[in-house]
């Protein structure tokens, strides 16, 4: 693929004028030649109806096509799906000149969901659909690259048999060990592709054999159950808690947003990651990022990878670095709000596949619209409107009443200070929060399965993970105190206890936490709170000005 993949056109292409009328809330496109108007959140998703506007913005973002939220309903008629399903594909193999399943030029596609509300990481996403065995070869043709294809065609079957078929990840990760291990290689970017193909062989016979699912090697079917599993997500449980914790229980489904791939895992000048306008812990105007080289969004987001900051793709990659930062600049201008925004880079050329308002701390959030009206970016009656729920009145700074050495660090990814008693899963979060403690969760990464156990805590601790993980997303817009990427964290989950460097820490036990320096201490420490009385002031001199 290259840069010229998506364009920014929008005049609405002829063919596809009569199934706008015919369809007019059932299916959308994005890209060369799509839809002319501006998508609506409430019938596309939030995630589809930016992704138009940051193509129009002029901002390359692959081509897709979206099913509405209309059809989530219990009511879905699976031959109309079908037929949607097959004018989207259309669309997209006329716009990437990729035939989907082809053997030669095979289109890959994504399949996300977006619901009208942002819900970050509670609803499914299947990558690389459309490999097949046949398809990896017909991509290391095209590209020349069969470790792409290879690493695609694993990394479609592990989505496939978790998200879909809804098998256990724990087997499929240990079979990646286990081939780690006989081939001598630190982690999965060192696999060769032949080694990745027999890992692929592998997780279809486990798949098979242990667990009775075979993998379709039909892309078409493996599009139609990718999709039903997104739509099905809507009801999963974390995303039905997430949904009363945020008070979003009105919002009538997700939508499914089918996007053409592109590649982050292409090589050493491919990528992905997430962005922040401003700092959302602390409203600092910064540009806060964190990407994987020769990675796909998932490795981010999911937190189950360490990655690494700005300053080395600045250092790799000068000009997609400055590209990226102006274009985050450009979002945040757009919308005049701080965006959270995922980009892939494929071989040097940089895709925006998502912006969102930012989830951000309730302190964020003040100093935020504080700064927002002062740029002159938002009016006063603005920046109140983007304090709404938020308590004002529980805003604070916290530090510890006095100084000690930490145990060890992590890195900070929600700001605060908290002590709190050990809990290792959300059934120990919830009795010690029923004994009436606060609760630090302890966990070698925190999957928005969690949403529980994050929801109880008071802070969370991990060994992996980046800042910008979902996980770190949902914990700053809880308020919680969170450190991830804690590498001298080992757990033992079965003998409920934890090592920190060479102490030990057993479940019920206090450890404290500094959100701010990323730094853990064993024991509990006292908390001292200061109020930012200057951004108060402020926000209480708009409110006087509008009541008057």
């Amino acid at each position: 693929m290259t840069a010229t993949l998506a364009t920014a056109a929008h005049a609405p292409a002829r063919e596809h004028a009569h199934h706008h009328a015919a369809h007019p809330r059932r299916i959308a496109f994005i890209g060369p030649r799509g839809d002319g108007a501006p998508l609506a959140a409430r019938d596309f998703g939030s995630k589809a109806a930016q992704l138009w506007r940051m193509s129009a913005l002029g901002l390359n973002v692959p081509p897709a096509f979206v099913l509405s939220t209309a059809l989530c309903g219990a009511d879905r008629a699976p031959r109309v799906v079908d037929r949607l399903v097959e004018e989207g594909i259309a669309y997209l193999e006329q716009a990437t000149g990729r035939r989907f399943g082809d053997r030669r030029r095979p289109l890959l596609v994504s399949v996300r969901s977006g619901a009208e509300k942002s819900m970050p990481g509670m609803l499914e996403t299947v990558l690389d659909v459309g490999a097949t065995a046949e398809t990896a070869r017909g991509l290391m043709r095209l590209t020349g690259n069969p470790r792409l294809a290879f690493d695609c065609w694993r990394r479609f079957l592990e989505g496939y048999c978790e998200v879909v078929a809804g098998l256990p990840r724990g087997p499929f990760e240990a079979a990646l060990k286990d081939l780690l291990a006989a081939e001598g290689a630190p982690d999965e970017r060192s696999l060769d592709p032949d080694a990745l193909e027999r890992l692929a062989a592998t997780y279809l016979d486990l798949a098979r054999n242990r667990f009775g699912t075979d993998v379709p090697m039909a892309p078409e079917r493996q599009l139609a159950d990718a999709v039903e599993a997104v739509f099905r997500s809507w009801n999963a449980p974390k995303a039905q808690d997430y949904r009363r914790l945020n008070h979003l229980e009105g919002l009538t489904g997700t939508a499914v947003t089918v996007q053409a791939m592109v590649f982050g895992n292409a090589g050493a000048r491919s990528g992905s990651g997430v962005a922040f306008s401003r700092d959302p812990a602390t409203g600092a105007r910064a540009l806060y990022a964190d990407m994987l080289f020769e990675a796909q969004g998932e490795d981010v987001v999911s937190g189950r990878r360490q990655p690494v900051g700005l300053t080395r793709l600045e250092a790799r990659m000068p000009e997609v670095a400055a590209e990226l930062t102006a274009g985050v600049a450009a979002l945040e201008a757009a919308y005049g709000d701080v965006q959270d925004v995922e980009f892939t880079i494929e071989e040097g050329h940089l895709f925006f596949l998502q912006t969102r308002a930012a989830k951000r701390t309730p302190r964020a959030a003040l100093k935020i619209a504080v700064d927002l009206v002062a740029e002159g970016a938002r009016t006063p009656a603005e920046g109140l409107a983007l304090l709404d729920g938020v308590d004002l009145g529980a805003v604070a700074t916290s530090r510890f009443a006095d100084t000690a050495e930490p145990v060890a660090r992590g890195v900070a990814a929600s700001p605060g200070t908290v002590a709190g008693r050990v809990a290792f899963d959300t059934p120990a979060a919830r009795r010690l929060s029923e004994a009436g403690d606060p609760v630090i969760l302890v966990r070698p990464d925190v999957a928005t399965d969690d949403i529980a156990g994050l929801a109880l805590a008071a802070g969370i601790l991990t060994s992996v993970g980046g800042r910008t993980a979902h996980a770190a997303v949902v914990a700053r817009q809880l308020g919680r105190v969170c450190i991830v990427g804690c590498a001298a964290l080992v757990i033992d989950g079965d003998g409920r206890r934890a090592r920190l460097d060479t102490a030990e820490v057993r479940e019920g036990e206090w450890l404290s936490l500094d959100g701010e320096e990323g730094s853990v201490f064993l024991g509990r420490r006292d908390v001292v709170l200061e109020r930012p009385e200057t951004e108060l002031a402020i926000v209480e001199g708009w409110r006087a000005a509008a009541g008057g």
